[in-house]
């Protein structure tokens, strides 16, 4: 996606796209391009340099001469394909995992224990999320870390006893 950008912003420029014009008719040099804009050469290399870097132009030696031409392959696409976010697909766990965690909290907050039981223990991982591995925690701890989540941290503390995901030996707690 960063790439995308810099492209645009490189093409939100009135010069850069004059350049643009001329290379789309034919192919040419910093000088001739200079002398059509009534620009200086160092002005128009200034620009040709930052569309080469973006791959925007090829830039070919002839004698005497650095002749620069567009990249058609960038312009034959489809301008959704430009700025389509090239983020990769959640798979569908994962999407169900955010679409329950969205539910169920609000500003950090847990709203309610959901009742079924994989969305219960998608709630509780979250939580236990908090807890460090190999780490043991008194139950003032435990209690403590969980009521930045919800109030009733004796259910939340039990829960994860029972899926499974803290384990438990007198006063004592661990991430399992």
């Amino acid at each position: 996606m960063k790439e995308k950008l810099e492209l645009l912003k490189l093409l939100a420029d009135e010069t850069r796209l004059y350049i643009l014009n001329i290379l789309l008719r034919e192919d040419s040099y910093v000088e001739k391009i200079a002398c059509e804009l009534s620009l200086t050469p160092a002005t128009i290399c200034y620009h040709l340099k930052k569309m080469e870097s973006a791959g925007i132009v090829n830039c070919s030696r002839s004698q005497f001469y650095m002749i620069y031409s567009v990249n058609r392959e960038i312009f034959d696409k489809p301008l959704y394909e430009l700025i389509q976010k090239d983020e990769p697909v959640l798979d569908t766990e994962e999407k169900y995992k955010k679409e329950v965690l969205s539910h169920f909290f609000r500003y950090g907050k847990l709203t309610q224990l959901p009742t079924q039981r994989k969305k219960r223990e998608i709630v509780l991982l979250e939580i236990a999320n908090q807890f460090e591995q190999n780490r043991t925690y008194d139950e003032k701890e435990v209690n403590a870390i969980i009521h930045q989540y919800h109030e009733d941290h004796c259910t939340i503390r039990r829960e994860m006893i029972a899926f499974g995901i803290m384990a438990r030996e007198k006063e004592t707690y661990w991430r399992v």
